[in-house]
């Protein structure tokens, strides 16, 4: 009986090294294929590293970009603003010339007591105050002077 036993005991050992045997390369499949993932994933990691820099490089760029675009919009705008001020002062001062065209032309023209001038001075003198008196008018609707 004792034999029997520490043959039992033998077979249970047996099967329990060839259990352990199979777990084993389990194992070592699984650890392959982790390693596999592993390369894969520090590949992986590499090329978002590589992508992370060049838009780094590319968001300073913009940055910079920006900076001057900036500094020359901020130039061209405070230039607008002096010829704007240029432009009011100059058609403030058109609109004066304009008036004071319209009231020489119009003390220009004879009254009906005053004795009748040459028909050529009569005609151009008129037509020049009405080209005045349109201009000014048209200044007046459009805000513009044309």
């Amino acid at each position: 009986m004792s034999h029997m036993l520490g043959i039992a005991i033998e077979s249970l050992v047996a099967v329990l090294l060839v259990l352990t045997i199979v777990y084993c390369i389990l194992l070592n499949r699984r650890l392959k294929r982790l390693k596999a993932d592993e390369h894969s994933l520090k590949a992986t990691i590499a090329e978002l590293i590589t992508a992370t820099e060049i838009a780094e490089r590319a968001i300073g760029g913009l940055k910079h970009a920006v900076r001057d675009v900036n500094e020359n919009l901020g130039s061209q705008l405070m230039a607008a603003t002096e010829m704007s001020e240029q432009l009011k002062k100059q058609l403030a001062e058109g609109d004066n010339v304009v008036r004071r065209l319209s009231r020489i032309a119009s003390a220009a023209r004879p009254s009906e007591s005053e004795v009748v001038a040459p028909v050529s001075n009569i005609s151009g003198a008129k037509a020049v105050a009405a080209a005045a008196q349109a201009f000014s008018e048209r200044r007046r609707s459009n805000g513009l002077a044309a």
